[in-house]
């Protein structure tokens, strides 16, 4: 006995004119993302001339390394990545240990005063000493010219605080919680072997917050590391590349070896976040993952 079809006979698939509009949407999103860094990328292996004349849109034109080799010259450019990576790590390391002892108590009923806490927390985030009083606090501690000084002021952000506490709030359930005192677990034991492992995706996504910013910033770096030049980290050392570029393009523009300051830049800003796009695709499965399907079925 065959089945008998609902569908009108001869009908065809109607066009999903939402999900024509959503995917063209994502792709000119996409590109708008990706043509400016390919843009960047074909300045840097390009030659002068045509970077000066401004023929240089996708492809590189006239291929030369010479910006990359003028950055590789420069004996003390490993030393600052080294530097970089060490106060990237530490950073992220002790960033994402402050966030998550603070983000755990806020986010349990039981603890009185949260709410004051929070806002305690929140009202840093549009309100702040500045940078003169930044300065003169590192300053007073003696930590001008050391590697703390770029690992512990910023080493606590209270958006992602905010953003830790109401994942643990809403996505670890309270009876999994119940559970887990009913045998006897304390706190730690919680936090660590239940917390942590369903928020997996949370942790990732503010490990690589923290981590890109610390990477890129540069600004608390030519404040407070003045004399020990050994401690510059890398977006600082490369800061100071361009600033001589373009001095000594503007004093030497006769010279025909001399490298033009665009595309120094591109260089730079290839050699920058080249690091970080090769960590991404390991840290991106942790976006989108559903650690807390099928966890607790009530």
């Amino acid at each position: 006995m065959k089945a008998v079809s609902n569908a009108p006979v001869g009908s065809k698939k109607r066009f999903d004119v939402w999900g024509f509009i959503i995917h063209a949407a994502l792709v000119v999103v996409s590109l708008v993302c990706l043509l400016p860094y390919l843009h960047i990328v074909a300045k840097s292996f390009s030659e002068d001339a045509y970077v000066i004349a401004n023929k240089v849109y996708l492809l590189p034109k006239g291929f030369s390394i010479e910006a990359y080799t003028k950055i590789f010259a420069d004996a003390s450019i490993l030393r600052s990545l080294y530097v970089s990576v060490i106060v990237t790590v530490l950073f992220t390391i002790l960033g994402m240990i402050v966030t998550i002892c603070a983000a755990y108590p806020l986010s349990r009923r039981q603890l009185k005063g949260r709410s004051t806490l929070t806002f305690i927390f929140l009202f840093t985030m549009y309100f702040s000493g500045g940078i003169i009083p930044e300065y003169m606090l590192i300053n007073n501690l003696g930590m001008l010219d050391t590697l703390w000084s770029l690992i512990l002021p910023l080493s606590f952000s209270a958006f992602n605080l905010l953003i830790m506490k109401t994942t643990f709030t809403h996505s670890v359930p309270v009876s999994l919680e119940e559970s887990a005192r009913i045998d006897g677990a304390g706190h730690f034991r919680i936090l660590w072997s239940i917390v942590l492992p369903l928020s997996k995706p949370i942790l990732a996504t503010l490990s690589l917050f923290y981590a890109v910013g610390r990477w890129n910033a540069y600004q608390d770096a030519l404040f407070y590391i003045k004399h020990n030049v050994d401690l510059r980290p890398l977006q600082l050392k490369l800061y100071y590349l361009i600033v001589q570029a373009s001095e000594s393009f503007q004093l030497e523009a006769t010279q025909v070896t001399l490298s033009n300051p665009e595309v120094m830049k591109a260089a730079v800003v290839v050699f920058a976040t080249l690091p970080i796009i090769c960590i991404y695709p390991f840290v991106q499965k942790y976006f989108v993952q559903g650690t807390m399907l099928g966890a607790v079925k009530e």
